[in-house]
């Protein structure tokens, strides 16, 4: 799919499956923070919205003002951690790798790469909405 060109009507009709949709404060600066750290791509991002890709899988980000008239807008704390209890897990990510652009990048650490009894090695890192995205991969 063509998310670069695509408009809004086709891409909604496309979407199958699970969804996700972060509502953030700054579009701009989450892009740049996904970018940066874990290499996503950005596609048709604006002020208000922004389609993610991260290899096969694709996601949406939109502003607060784009909710204006939705229910869950009033629900959003004024101040972080906006994302708490969510982490957004990034199977195909070296999380060494990505915790060192995120502490390049000014980010919130949370716990270092460590490898973890479920198989898989993991960092968790804060994005300045307060998500915990989890770059991981199997141990060696």
């Amino acid at each position: 799919m063509e998310y670069d060109s695509i408009d809004a009507d086709s891409f909604g009709r496309s979407l199958r499956g699970i969804g996700l949709n972060l509502l953030v404060r700054d579009v701009r600066g989450e892009c740049a923070f996904l970018k940066a750290v874990f290499g996503l791509t950005a596609h048709q991002m604006t002020e208000d919205f922004a389609i993610i890709t991260y290899g096969d899988h694709v996601f949406q980000i939109h502003s607060d003002g784009t909710y204006h008239s939705n229910p869950l807008l009033g629900l959003l704390p004024e101040q972080p951690p906006r994302g708490a209890g969510l982490e957004i897990r990034l199977y195909d990510t070296d999380p060494d790798t990505a915790t060192a652009k995120a502490h390049a990048a000014g980010a919130m650490v949370l716990q270092e790469p460590t490898d973890k009894p479920h198989g898989l090695r993991e960092a968790y890192i804060l994005c300045e909405n307060g998500y915990a995205w989890v770059p991981s991969r199997p141990k060696d």
